[in-house]
């Protein structure tokens, strides 16, 4: 089958990653290797570290990475691990890392999966199939109030209290084993102006839910609280975001490390004695161009923030 597939800002991941032929680089989120086969062709003598929860993206990556399998190391894991999978692979430091906080298309395409709130599937939504947590079990088993605060914090859905009060509800009656039976307690829970709107009414909460089983967000914290010890310097740190509550986590991160002294700033001289730990390429983050959102509508909400460690 011919290789279709067009990750997201691809070019301008490249050149924010400023590749060197000998190199040592992690794509921490494989998915279907489109970044990451577009990295190792440009590798001489360097190597590739692909990381991915997901092993049918790894069991996937030998028909893509073909030809290029000798530079690559494949590793099944969270990319929220990526200093113990360096400190295993006995990788003390690395001269860029890119990672692509998007759910990747399989997942959203298999409907069996259970990450669509447009195809009927049992509830499931792990992005590691080893992994013991399911929506399932997050549906059917936590409280109404953990149930709010979750589709209020991470789908930013405002009628989360109504939401979460209706799946308490039915699952009393007997519990919600699939996507459209979810949808359908989302649906009805919600006010007719709500269902009416252009945005499908379960979108916020399966995104939600998705991101509570996967602990997204926390993968994202870990990520970032050990990824500029693993890089050399002058190595880039890329990110792609895809929603708010992400950028905000990576915005803050790399605004932190820019700026050096936290001293108040009616201060006279600096006692803190911080220094800036990374020059922030660019001021905004980069997004998609009009070619490429013709192309791939789902690189709409992408953003691509890059930071060089000095």
């Amino acid at each position: 089958m011919e290789y279709t597939h067009k990750p997201v800002l691809l070019q301008e991941c490249l050149a924010g990653l400023n590749l060197r032929p000998d190199g040592i680089y992690v794509d921490g989120t494989l998915g279907r290797a489109g970044h990451s086969r577009e990295i190792v062709r440009r590798l001489t003598t360097g190597r590739l570290i692909c990381i991915d929860r997901d092993q049918t993206a790894l069991d996937a990556a030998a028909q893509r990475l073909a030809g290029y399998l000798d530079k690559v190391t494949l590793v099944h894991g969270n990319f929220g691990g990526v200093a113990a999978i360096l400190k295993e692979l006995e990788i003390p430091a690395v001269d860029g890392m890119l990672f692509d906080l998007g759910v990747s298309s399989p997942q959203l395409d298999d409907g069996s999966r259970g990450f669509s709130y447009l195809q009927d599937a049992p509830l499931d939504m792990r992005m590691d199939q080893t992994s013991p947590l399911t929506a399932h079990d997050v549906v059917n088993g936590w409280s109404q109030e953990e149930l709010k605060r979750i589709l209020w914090q991470y789908g930013e859905e405002r009628y989360a209290g109504v939401i979460a009060a209706a799946m308490v509800r039915e699952r009393s009656k007997a519990p919600i084993e699939t996507t459209g039976q979810l949808v359908e307690v989302i649906r009805m829970a919600m006010p007719g102006r709500a269902q009416r709107e252009k945005q499908h009414p379960a979108k916020r909460s399966f995104q939600a839910i998705r991101i509570a089983v996967n602990d997204e967000l926390g993968e994202v914290e870990r990520m970032l609280n050990s990824a500029l010890d693993l890089l050399r310097p002058q190595g880039r740190l890329a990110v792609i975001s895809f929603h708010s509550l992400e950028d905000r986590l990576v915005k803050t991160a790399f605004a932190q490390w820019a700026k050096g002294c936290t001293c108040p700033p009616d201060f006279p001289v600096c006692v803190c004695g911080k220094k800036p730990r990374v020059k922030l390429i660019g001021k905004r983050p980069i997004v998609a161009g009009q070619a490429e959102l013709e192309e791939n509508p789902r690189a709409r909400s992408a953003k691509l923030r890059v930071a060089e460690k000095i």
